[in-house]
């Protein structure tokens, strides 16, 4: 259905003018302003997102896309710009458009107004990944599309590798060598297949290389350039090192913006371009997908289980979690592609939850290893509650968001993949225990002894010195660093925080805190309570109420499997037999 307004290239574009506007104030009027533009601008991108939505008609039958925008860019190549949506594709721009301001709400401290350009910079890189976001998602040209997937690496290079922790250029240089090699053999595909398609003006449009007759081998090396790709993004073990590094290196914003939204680049992808384009390559390697999912599964949760650091422990849940995704969309039924579409919706508003709260957390005390907490639930209730909801959802309890979509998964792969879906379901017993023992450790645990090293620091960075700062690895003064709460019996932890002794300060696992200071650990603010409770009552809203976004992507769902000819199973019990009984 062609529009006759162009809706996704003004969302699209409202984002990279915003962040202009945030570029070009004075630096006075940007110490006060540049946020709340930042924000305003992300907010009218997010209104008009739910107008688009309103104007959705999900049991439209005919073309696969809606709000079509076609007009000629490259043609002497075959080159146009070509955007617009189905379902998948309308649901996860709108996802993207939520957490945006949810991040950059609560990004707000994450930089200093120092009179220096630094907190603009921040506020419109993030404003131009968005731009890039929706053109990713809603591009239908497939070199547009390649477009859009490379330059998405720009500001996120950028935003690791100047406001990250100590080891920011190492992840970003990671992050970028990775992705470059994804993009590198993509773009060979890309070409490839433009050489079978019909050329023209209109060559690289997704409607004209569908359905070609490619041959067995052609179509499968061209199919392994583009899932390459798409799992280096998603990502899928053993592609997927980079990822720890790039989110534990973040800033947790940046993290909810590159593991939440960016990495279902490459879901996205393998539904859009390897399912439709390669149908017959995609059965080919179906086998050794689902194993390399499989892996993925356990590898992440078993990882996860492990880890001391919060950042580090996020990031491989989602190495799981998107093993999960990949399994559904590969077992090819219904029901599973289904639950793959839901899930990646759910996982990026449960996977900004757990970075952003991290962050919350980590802001108070100054260290990303969970061994330097303990307790926190009694000074910090409402940061306990919250988080708590967020692991629940990451374990996907009923009730919570993730359920509902991990046990469509389930299900689908059970009817073509009996012992895979068993695998699968087995693994949701890691992930009860990854979520509930960082819960416990941090919130509910014993209060931690004092821990010192050899040079007396006090706290922890997850790869340098204790008593370093988490983001940007500088050392804190003695006492500065994580809070070793005492929670005896006869202790109040408000209390014991918040008390100064008379020539002397409160002291912290030992350690005796800088002369003059008065050590508080409050709980969320105002800012902390919108952002938290925008991403609860999602989760709890999308646990109970699935429908409406399973409505937008069934439409999307059956066209993918016809496209890719699939029929689910029939049933292992014939329905005459359960007539009968």
């Amino acid at each position: 259905m062609t529009s006759s307004f162009p809706w996704l290239t003004v969302i699209g574009l409202i984002p990279l003018v915003t962040a202009i506007v945030v570029l070009a104030l004075p630096t006075p009027a940007a110490e006060r302003i540049a946020r709340p533009v930042a924000l305003a601008g992300s907010v009218i991108a997010l209104v008009l997102g739910l107008v688009l939505w309103s104007q959705y008609k999900t049991g439209k039958v005919g073309s696969q896309f809606q709000f079509v925008e076609t007009h000629q860019w490259i043609p002497q190549f075959g080159v146009s710009y070509q955007v617009g949506i189905d379902g998948l594709a309308l649901a996860l721009i709108l996802m993207s458009l939520v957490l945006v301001p949810v991040s950059l709400l609560a990004a707000w401290k994450d930089v200093p107004a120092d009179g220096s350009r630094r907190m603009q910079n921040y506020f419109a890189l993030m404003l131009v990944l968005e731009t890039f976001m929706i053109g990713v998602f809603s591009a239908t040209d497939v070199f547009l599309f390649y477009v859009f997937f490379e330059a998405m690496l720009i500001p996120v290079y950028f935003l690791i590798g100047s406001f990250g922790g100590p080891r920011r250029q190492y992840a970003a240089v990671k992050f970028l060598l990775f992705s470059l090699l994804g993009g590198f053999v993509m773009l060979i595909a890309v070409i490839a297949i433009y050489q079978y398609g019909p050329g023209g003006d209109n060559g690289f449009l997704l409607s004209s290389l569908t359905g070609l007759k490619l041959g067995t081998w052609p179509g499968r090396w061209m199919f392994l350039g583009f899932f390459f790709a798409f799992a280096v993004k998603a990502p899928m073990w053993p592609v997927h090192t980079w990822l720890p590094d790039a989110a534990s290196e973040s800033k947790p914003a940046v993290a909810v913006l590159l593991v939440g939204v960016l990495d279902k680049v490459g879901t996205f992808g393998m539904i859009r371009f390897c399912l439709q384009l390669f149908p017959d390559a995609s059965k080919w390697a179906t086998p050794v997908i689902i194993v390399l999912a499989l892996i993925s599964i356990v590898y992440g949760a078993v990882v996860a289980i492990g880890q001391t650091d919060m950042m580090r422990l996020i990031a491989y849940t989602s190495v799981s979690h998107f093993g999960f995704i990949v399994l559904g969309i590969f077992a090819m039924t219904t029901t599973s592609l289904a639950g793959s579409d839901l899930y990646m919706v759910n996982h990026g508003i449960t996977t900004a939850a757990l970075f952003l709260f991290a962050g919350f957390l980590i802001m108070r005390g100054k260290s990303r290893d969970i061994r330097d907490y303990g307790g926190w639930q009694r000074v910090t209730p409402a940061l306990a509650g919250v988080t708590l909801i967020a692991g629940l959802s990451a374990l996907s309890l009923p009730g919570m968001n993730s359920f509902i979509s991990e046990f469509l998964v389930m299900v689908g792969t059970f009817q073509r993949y009996k012992a895979a879906g068993g695998i699968a379901t087995v693994v949701v017993i890691l992930a009860a225990l990854y979520a509930l023992l960082m819960y416990k450790n941090i919130f509910t645990g014993p209060p931690p002894a004092a821990v010192a090293d050899g040079d007396g620091h006090t706290g922890v960075d997850a790869d340098g010195p204790r008593g370093g700062d988490p983001y940007t690895g500088e050392l804190l003064p003695v006492g500065s660093g994580p809070l070793a709460l005492n929670l005896s019996a006869d202790s109040d932890p408000r209390r014991q925080l918040a008390q100064r002794e008379p020539g002397g300060e409160p002291s912290l696992g030992g350690h005796t805190a800088p002369t003059g200071s008065s050590l508080k650990v409050p709980d969320l603010d105002l800012r902390e309570r919108v952002v938290a409770g925008v991403l609860v009552v999602l989760i709890v809203a999308l646990g109970f109420f699935p429908k409406p976004v399973l409505d937008i992507i069934r439409p999307a769902t059956n066209a993918t499997m016809q496209l890719v000819q699939m029929t689910d199973p029939a049933p292992s019990v014939p329905s005459s037999q359960v007539n009968s009984k």
